[in-house]
């Protein structure tokens, strides 16, 4: 059974890859004048263009 620190660190190791692929998408969408579909903090489903979302992101310093 694995302990609480290697879930832990597997957990980490987890966040980070998510986290790098995320930045990933929306960077090469913004590059290529693409659409994508996001959910607001309510869940409200929601259409909007890479290059905003990225500038969103950098402006509020928001985590990506």
């Amino acid at each position: 059974m694995a302990s609480k620190i290697d879930i832990n660190d597997l957990s980490r190791k987890v966040m980070y890859g998510v986290e790098k692929a995320l930045k990933k998408l929306v960077k090469e969408s913004a590059a290529n004048n693409k659409d994508l579909v996001i959910a607001d903090e309510s869940g409200n489903i929601k259409t909007v263009q890479a290059k905003e979302l990225l500038q969103s992101v950098y402006q509020n310093n928001t985590a990506l």
